[in-house]
């Protein structure tokens, strides 16, 4: 589930990139919403990834 939170880090950024540049005009309401996926996500993993153990 980490994978998965990096991936839409790295795509929000890369859209980010684009629509602040205006490159895209709609990439930077893709990056805010890949955003909070990215966060929801890394909270999640945060709290599920404390009680497994690893080994």
């Amino acid at each position: 589930m980490l994978k998965w939170s990096l991936i839409f880090l790295v795509v929000a950024v890369i859209a980010g990139i684009f629509g602040f540049f205006n490159i895209v005009a709609a990439a930077a309401a893709v990056a805010k919403v890949l955003f909070f996926i990215f966060i929801v996500l890394f909270i999640i993993t945060l709290f599920t990834g404390r009680g497994r153990n690893t080994m």
